[in-house]
């Protein structure tokens, strides 16, 4: 038996012990803030065990919860995971679980633009120090370590211009200097690559995107390896963070299918991309498994697949151009988020007003494609539509504008 067959046997049994599916198929709807008791002895039992997936107190969990938790830590590869209403719940969640007054984090450059807020508004004021770094810096990150340098924080591929980081190679710096290594692991979900091998500490989705796959419910989630489980999992209790059990029952769903849609995903958007690639207007293609992305060797080497987003560079445009392409597309919508089954399309001026440590060349537009399940011959000829506009209105206006 291959591999990936196994992976889609895992995929589908994971996270459904007869504890938490009663003799179902899927875990049922628990809805709990208050857990009852018969005895003294069963409460102290509880508070206890209040740790070990037993019944407690509603924002602890409930099984639907605690089997959802159990399929994500079993297909990342961790010891334990929080949940939390978001990705960028999780992301927060587990950076403030190890991060205090004084401490330094080396944040990637290409960071999800929220992840660069919450570091540049609320960390600053809580006394961290964010440095940001090249994401192909590899094992060189050693030359920006400081004394007081607590976490690493990757996202690979990165947010918009996806570069692809060499992680098993930055963790392996990190380990040498005792911090704490955190990916946002979102592009890949929880089956297309193996961050607990390569050395990553806490590995971070979004399971609003793929996991959910459906864009109709929020859920992150964030799985640490067994060192900072204890850390992770009582430092967001602490602050409160919890998750709605219809929206739990949602992503345990979703996860069921996640295999095989993200196989149809890759598929579509690999189509796509070769029909980009041909074009007269396109400078280079951002997506990890073309030789054209930055780190496409780490891809190769480190995820066993890919998904429907990636993005691409056009050789010239102005503001104009790059809105008539993204409007009035019959399949692609416009909006923010991406992993469920829709395209979505979006163009991007001014990148390098998100980027502190690396440039960005903005006389070259890009657009993002989350290509979705529809047939990949109308998504083709959507985008035909679409650089028939862009181009019709650069040989009017082909001032860049700036």
């Amino acid at each position: 038996m291959s591999d990936s067959d196994k992976l889609a046997t895992k995929i589908v049994s994971t996270g459904r012990d007869k504890k938490y599916t009663k003799g179902v198929i899927n875990p049922p709807v628990y809805r709990a803030s208050t857990v009852v008791f018969d005895t003294m002895d069963a409460m102290r039992h509880a508070i206890k065990h209040k740790t070990d997936g037993e019944l407690f107190y509603g924002r602890r969990g409930t099984p639907t919860h605690f089997a959802f938790q159990q399929a994500i830590s079993e297909l990342e590869g961790g010891a334990g995971t929080s949940l939390y209403p978001s990705g960028a719940a999780a992301i927060s969640g587990a950076l403030l679980s190890f991060l205090a007054k004084g401490d330094h984090l080396l944040m990637v450059d290409n960071v999800y633009e929220p992840t660069r807020d919450l570091c540049d508004k609320l960390l600053a004021d809580y006394g961290v120090e964010t440095t940001y770094y090249n994401p192909l810096i590899g094992a060189d990150i050693a030359e920006l370590i400081q004394p007081n340098t607590k976490v690493i924080f990757l996202e690979s591929p990165g947010s918009i211009t996806m570069e692809i980081q060499d992680v098993p190679g930055i963790c392996a710096v990190a380990k040498q200097h005792d911090i704490i290594t955190m990916l946002d692991n979102t592009w890949a979900s929880p089956i297309n690559c193996r961050p607990f091998e390569m050395g990553v500490d806490i590995s971070i989705q979004a399971a609003t995107k793929y996991i959910v796959g459906h864009s109709d419910v929020m859920i992150g989630t964030a799985t640490a390896n067994e060192q900072h489980w204890p850390t992770l999992r009582e430092r967001s209790y602490l602050m409160g963070q919890t998750t709605s059990p219809d929206d739990v029952y949602m992503a345990n769903r979703g996860l069921r299918t996640l295999g095989v849609r993200l196989a149809q995903h890759e598929k579509n958007a690999l189509t796509v991309a070769n029909w980009l690639d041909q074009r007269a207007e396109v400078d280079h293609l951002r997506h990890p498994a073309f030789e054209t992305c930055p780190g496409h060797e780490f891809f190769k080497r480190d995820f066993s697949g890919g998904n429907g987003l990636f993005s691409f560079v056009l050789k010239q445009g102005n503001l104009a151009a790059v809105t008539a392409f993204v409007e009035n597309m019959q399949h692609f919508k416009m909006g923010f988020s991406w992993g469920g089954y829709e395209s979505l399309i979006l163009g991007y001026f001014g990148i390098d007003k998100i980027r502190s440590a690396t440039g960005w060349d903005n006389s070259k537009p890009l657009i993002r494609l989350h290509i979705g399940l529809e047939n990949v011959d109308d998504l083709i000829a959507d985008l035909e539509n679409a650089f028939e506009r862009y181009n019709a209105v650069l040989a009017k206006q082909p001032t860049q504008a700036k």
